[in-house]
């Protein structure tokens, strides 16, 4: 569907506490695109059975916010360790030893024995002391950013009911954002960590990929595919890292130079822009210490001459990448048990059904070439400042063809790291009508360390965000 778009510019006046803001043009990387929309209905959708129903509207008292698909699951953890006394929700694609993984579709649920192992992103939770307290909703076989499951119903985001909550982790999110829980953990493919933490108020992170261990996991795309995790509090996210993340694969620990990706924040609504603006620009002398002086630089654009000039160029090499990927690892059970797919997901399915080889190796070259460039900028010290989502999460039950536009600019945000394998940290440190929007800061290949110890420094110094209502 073609949108139409109109640019808005609108000039931001700057804080005397941020005249320093040398190098950051406010005027034009706090503006954006507004895409117009034409209305469109819903897709038919299968009927759901009344326990469905019940979880979908938040009325079984067990789980009031429809986070969990066992939340009788649990596991205790090793009676000392960095982790002792917290506990953990998992998404369900994480293997449990002797336990269904469900994968958001009650068909794999079906079709699939108990778990012969635990996954070790899990058990290494365990080990250092952390409680497994359930398992937890998720996108259909976790090819969705939205976290409505039409089998499961749509997990209520605490910090904006009658919102999506983001997927496909959306389980995992809501489970910390709602207090159950100390830590979630997730996976990322193209933004299913990232997004659910913007849209629930989280911190959420996607690590470098292959840093934290798959195995044991019904990954999406295994290319793509990462388990991350969030948390509310910057110190229980850098603690969780600690015991995820290999330590022989650690990267730069000093991030020092603080890219502003304008061509990103064009991407965003003006006003996302401008509460992250306001934000930083609080007590920004503190910011400075902690990330440097900002540097406006036009990621893609280098780009143009192969045609990957603009970051919806590298969002269509992601669909491409992921989706040929996505069958080559799951088309044959679906032409096996052909499950009964919600609206979105199974046009996906058939999407990526349809991509032939040639299609693949020319966007594998693309993919190649954008992680190089994206190595080359960020060096060793590099540290990319983008929004994670366009702005705070949409309706429920949005209709999917509204979504096209947003989806476009949300995938051409999240690609920016997924197609270069980079670690990627959510800040949720701003409010739009008080609904949360969220700060993205992309680092090298293993300075996940680095990212969640500015992190834990960052969010000391930026002003709280206001009570969940």
């Amino acid at each position: 569907m073609q949108m139409h778009i109109q640019r808005l510019e609108r000039p931001i006046i700057r804080a005397a506490s941020a005249q320093c803001f040398a190098r950051w043009n406010a005027a034009s990387v706090f503006q954006g695109h507004r895409r117009v929309a034409s209305p469109n209905h819903l897709l038919s959708r299968p009927k759901r059975s009344m326990q469905q129903q019940a979880r979908a509207s938040g009325t079984d008292p067990s789980d009031p916010f429809n986070a969990y698909m066992d939340k009788e699951l649990t596991v205790h953890g090793a009676p000392e360790g960095p982790l002792k006394g917290l506990t953990f929700a998992v998404k369900d694609l994480f293997d449990v030893a002797g336990h269904l993984t469900g994968f958001g579709n009650p068909v794999w649920l079906e079709t699939h024995p108990p778990a012969a192992r635990t996954a070790p992103a899990v058990q290494a939770l365990l080990d250092a002391g952390a409680t497994l307290r359930g398992k937890t909703h998720m996108d259909e076989l976790a090819y969705s950013l939205n976290g409505e499951n039409v089998h499961y119903g749509t997990p209520i985001n605490p910090a904006a009911p009658g919102r999506i909550p983001g997927g496909s982790s959306s389980g995992s999110a809501v489970a910390v954002a709602c207090g159950d829980v100390d830590i979630g953990l997730g996976t990322d493919t193209g933004g299913s960590i990232r997004v659910p933490a913007a849209f629930c108020g989280l911190l959420g992170i996607r690590p470098t990929w292959g840093r934290v261990s798959a195995e044991c996991t019904a990954a999406l795309a295994p290319s793509f595919t990462t388990p991350g995790w969030f948390a509310r509090d910057a110190s229980v996210l850098r603690a969780a890292g600690s015991v995820l993340l290999d330590p022989a694969s650690r990267g730069p620990t000093r991030l020092v130079r603080w890219l502003v990706a304008r061509d990103a924040f064009a991407l965003a609504d003006p006003s996302t822009g401008r509460a992250i603006y306001d934000s930083l620009s609080a007590n920004f002398p503190q910011v400075v210490e902690v990330l440097g002086n900002p540097t406006e630089v036009d990621v893609a654009a280098p780009l143009a001459a192969e045609g990957l000039g603009k970051f919806v160029d590298w969002m269509g090499v992601f669909r491409v990448c992921q989706g040929f990927e996505v069958w080559r690892e799951h088309g044959s059970w679906v032409t096996s048990h052909n499950p009964e797919f919600g609206p979105g997901i199974r046009e996906r399915f058939a999407m990526a059904a349809a991509i032939t080889t040639d299609q693949l190796e020319a966007a594998s070259a693309q993919r190649s070439r954008i992680r190089s460039h994206m190595v080359e900028v960020l060096g060793q010290d590099g540290l990319l400042a983008v929004p994670t989502a366009p702005g705070p999460a949409p309706l429920v039950d949005t209709p999917p063809a509204d979504l096209d536009a947003w989806r476009t600019r949300l995938i051409s945000l999240t690609s920016i790291a997924g197609l270069a394998g980079l670690p990627q940290v959510n800040l949720p440190i701003a409010q739009l009508d008080g609904l949360p929007v969220g700060l993205g800061l992309i680092g090298p290949p293993g300075s996940d360390e680095a990212l969640l110890e500015i992190t834990e420094r960052l969010m000391a110094v930026l002003p709280p965000q206001p009570p969940r209502k």
